[in-house]
């Protein structure tokens, strides 16, 4: 959209009134969506009504409406759950509660109404919609409203965000608590498996998810191994076996249930997987579970029984626990509940290991929202808000989603339909069809899952060797795509190398052969299990050149930042003059700084974002405590502003300094007046990020300072530099689930490549599409060449000319209560879904 046409659409938010609600269960990231509609409905002008307690509160109306103002919603960006409250109600699913419900919007003059929930919650807000002039004629009838006031309030417009932990909903990748749920998960899981090696226990850990495997297990989420003997399709009955493979020494046994859930009478396999080893064995807390679709008739529990011969033979061989997942709702084939006693007292009889429970519960939906779903939120109800000011009698309700890194308005009711034909072609037993209908994403999750469970014997041995190295500095995440790439290459019969210390180590010859086993328990570890330099392979092409020929290398995987982007250029432009180098060669970018031309996310940044919203979240209360107080906080990034601005959102920052947007001592006037201002309400405290080299002159110490000094008597100040803790820590769910993604994919590619390059019994691949970048650009995965990266590089800043995450900084802003321009302003395009939109694979 045109900017005139934003700006129209800003002035013509006068005079409007929007109501918002959240519905049904609850989930992290709802509070931030709750922000981000309040206070973009006020910045644009118009009035805002919170609902408390859900449709009930709609119902019920008087206290339970109440107009907001931007003080509101304040601090509450950080907490979970929703302060507004969410209540299911049967008074609503018949005409009388609706009726009463329209008869209070109408009271307040609200014609705009913003749902954020699940599809139960956004199909009511439709069929209210569609049943509106109904009900206003009936009010009018009955002499509650006047015919005028009918005419005035004819039409309701309806804006959904879906907020549920399951990621149930067709037509968005994630759905706002999903990924925090993942880290309550993981948070737990990891938690206990410390006391169960300690006492040599068997947990059983039951979970929540409802019906979608998606939400609570995508590869990669944690390291996780599931037992598929022969595909959906054609399971044979569970069994326990033994692998042994160098110094590792494994079990990995399933036990298979059904599951029936009683909101929509489907069946599932729960599949439960448990692992253990010795040495370098993967950590149990990377055990987890998965939803899918059931390929066959119900049958009884018999197969339940653990093996008496595979569990205590693990124990025997030096494994100390076993962990046991199971979902709530779990039933045998019969019918009958299984329940996680049920479980435990199997283990006990029939093993004799002891045995104990933990029910996770509503653990997974409390907690402090993960960086991603308040981003997510944010920029959802931001978006809402812009979808509810253009809408006419003419334009369906709406859902607004997310796409690849884009966010999209979509039909309402197209989606509740694709989701309800997921659910019937469970019932009809056409279970590869459901998998297709929950979208390309998932499906390769799955199928990406398939292949990594276990190691499987390659249908033959390929003639090709690929070596794996990181490059740069060491980010969350590179461990995991290591992992996947190295059983994806084994998988397809590949003889994978290892290189320790980056391209140095590749001139000095530390090149090792990996089997499956030596990357057991990566893919949680942060950091570089391989090591990592930030030495480029110019000074040493030489030696390069010759382990390169040595150790007859035909594939490079370089899983890095910049360094690894120009390293692997640099390789390239010297195929002229070593024949070696025309190999085919992958780049899968790993960096906090996500500065990697070819992709809109690096491995690590999700990461690094969350350990500096973590630290800011507590530098808020400290300010918070101590009252009058702007802490000026400095973030790492070099030239890429990225971290600092998506920090900024999540934190609920008043300004981010970045390299990108130029700023002078006019701008910092204004920021240390609006902070004067803000001081004078009841939020006395303040926040302000800076990335590390946003400004040769305007360093950390000079805005302190220059705040200090400009707000004396007003606020004082305080400094924060948050340093290399942005790049420690274990992976987060999305960094380990993109990881293990990206080395799936750039492997695939590169056998792909590798077989089209292969002639007459040698590799020659100098084609500019033979080296590439892996990485997300908006909707897809994509592979970008390196040489024609080069020309939208600016190496002496280390980061790309054109970074799409400035547009989110409008919204950092605008949420900060700044009176902007809105030219920049990205709104999203109402879309379809269709089957094929829903079979792209978007990488999260």
């Amino acid at each position: 959209m045109a900017a005139v046409d934003l700006e129209k659409l800003r002035a013509s938010g006068a005079g409007k009134a929007i109501g918002v609600l959240t519905s049904g269960g609850d989930a992290q990231g709802m509070n931030a969506a709750v922000r981000a509609v309040t206070r973009m409905g006020i910045y644009v002008g118009a009035k805002v009504f919170l609902i408390y307690e859900g449709y009930e509160g709609l119902v019920e109306g008087g206290e339970n409406i109440k107009q907001a103002n931007w003080l509101s919603v304040s601090n509450i960006i950080q907490l979970g759950g929703t302060i507004i409250g969410s209540a299911r109600c049967k008074a609503f699913t018949t005409r009388e509660g609706r009726r009463a419900a329209a008869y209070n919007l109408v009271q307040h003059g609200i014609t705009n109404l913003c749902v954020i929930g699940g599809d139960g919650s956004l199909t009511g807000a439709n069929i209210f919609r569609s049943e509106w002039g109904s009900l206003l004629e009936e009010l009018v009838a009955e002499g509650k409203i006047s015919e005028t006031t009918a005419r005035t309030y004819s039409h309701l417009n309806i804006a959904g965000l879906v907020g549920s932990i399951d990621n149930d909903f067709c037509g968005t990748d994630m759905t706002i608590g999903t990924d925090s749920a993942l880290h309550r998960i993981m948070e737990v899981i990891d938690a206990i498996t410390t006391t169960a090696q300690s006492h040599q226990r068997t947990f059983v850990l039951e979970v929540m998810g409802r019906h979608c495997g998606q939400a609570l297990a995508p590869p990669g989420t944690w390291r996780w191994y599931l037992h598929w003997p022969q595909g959906p399709t054609g399971c044979s009955s569970p069994r326990l076996h033994p692998r042994t493979a160098g110094r590792t020494s494994c079990v990995r046994g399933w036990v298979r249930w059904q599951r029936h859930s009683h909101l929509c009478g489907h069946w599932f396999h729960l599949r439960v997987a448990v692992q253990c080893c010795r040495g370098q064995w993967e950590r149990p807390w990377v055990m987890t579970w998965l939803l899918e679709p059931s390929p066959v008739e119900p049958r009884g529990r018999a197969e339940m029984e653990p093996n008496r011969r595979g569990w205590p033979k693990t124990r025997s061989r030096g494994s100390r626990l076993n962990i046991i997942i199971i979902a709530e709702g779990a039933i045998d084939r019969n019918g009958k509940p299984i329940s996680s006693s049920y479980v435990k007292d199997l283990v006990v009889q029939r093993l004799g290991f002891d045995t104990r429970v933990t029910v996770l519960g509503h653990v997974q939906r409390g907690g402090t929202p993960s960086a991603f779903d308040r981003i997510l939120s944010s920029k959802m109800g931001m978006e809402a808000v812009m979808a509810l000011l253009e809408a006419t009698p003419d334009t369906p309700a709406c859902v607004v989603t997310l796409s690849g890194n884009q966010s999209v308005r979509l039909p309402l009711m197209e989606c509740v339909q694709m989701t309800k034909e997921v659910q019937k072609a469970m019932d009809d037993k056409r279970f590869d069809e459901a998998t297709q209908l929950r979208g390309g994403s998932f499906e390769n999750n799955w199928n990406i899952y398939k292949l990594l469970a276990h190691q499987k014997p390659p249908k033959e041995k390929s003639n090709f060797s690929l070596a794996i190295l990181n490059v740069g500095a060491p980010a969350a995440g590179m461990n995991a795509a290591v992992r996947s790439a190295v059983r994806t290459g084994i998988s397809h019969g590949h003889t994978v190398y290892v290189v320790h210390d980056g391209f140095e180590g590749l001139a000095k010859g530390q090149v090792q052969e990996v089997g499956w086993h030596d990357v057991a328990g990566w893919l949680g570890r942060g950091g570089s299990m391989l090591g990592t330099k930030r030495t480029l392979p110019k000074g040493q092409l030489e030696s390069i050149v010759e382990n390169i020929r040595i150790y007859g290398i035909h594939a490079l995987l370089v899983v890095g930042g910049f360094e690894a982007y120009e390293g692997v250029l640099q390789l390239v432009e010297a195929r002229g003059r070593y024949e070696e180098l025309c190999i085919v060669m992958c780049v899968i970018p790993a960096t906090i700084s996500n500065n990697v031309p070819g992709t809109d996310f690096s491995l690590g940044s999700d990461t690094a974002v969350n350990a500096a919203m973590e630290s800011c979240d507590r530098i808020k209360q400290s300010a918070s405590g101590t009252k009058r107080r702007v802490f000026i906080v400095e973030t790492m990034g070099g030239y890429c502003g990225y971290l600092a601005t998506v920090t900024g959102i999540a934190v609920g920052a008043d300004a981010a300094y970045v390299f990108e947007d130029p700023f002078n001592i006019h701008d910092l006037k204004v920021n240390v007046e609006h902070m004067t201002e803000k001081m004078k309400t009841d939020i006395q405290r303040g926040l302000v990020l800076r990335n590390e080299k946003c400004h040769d002159y305007y360093t950390t110490e000079f805005l302190y300072n220059l705040y200090s000094s400009e707000g004396k008597g007003v606020f004082d100040c305080r400094t924060n530099v948050l340093g290399h803790l942005q790049q420690g820590g274990a992976p987060t769910p999305f960094d380990r689930n993109y990881g293990t993604k990206l080395g799936v994919k750039a492997m695939l590619w590169l056998s792909e490549k590798l077989r089209e390059v292969y002639r007459k019994g040698r590799v020659f691949a100098n084609a500019p599409d033979s080296a590439c970048v892996i990485g997300l650009k908006k909707k897809a995965v994509a592979f970008s060449p390196v040489t024609e990266l080069k020309k939208d590089t600016d190496f002496e800043h280390r980061m790309p000319r054109e970074q799409w995450w400035l547009s989110l900084r409008l919204m950092l802003k605008m949420l900060a209560q700044y009176r902007i321009s809105m030219a920049a302003y990205v709104s999203g395009e109402l879309e379809h879904v269709t089957r094929r939109t829903l079979s792209m694979d978007k990488g999260f």
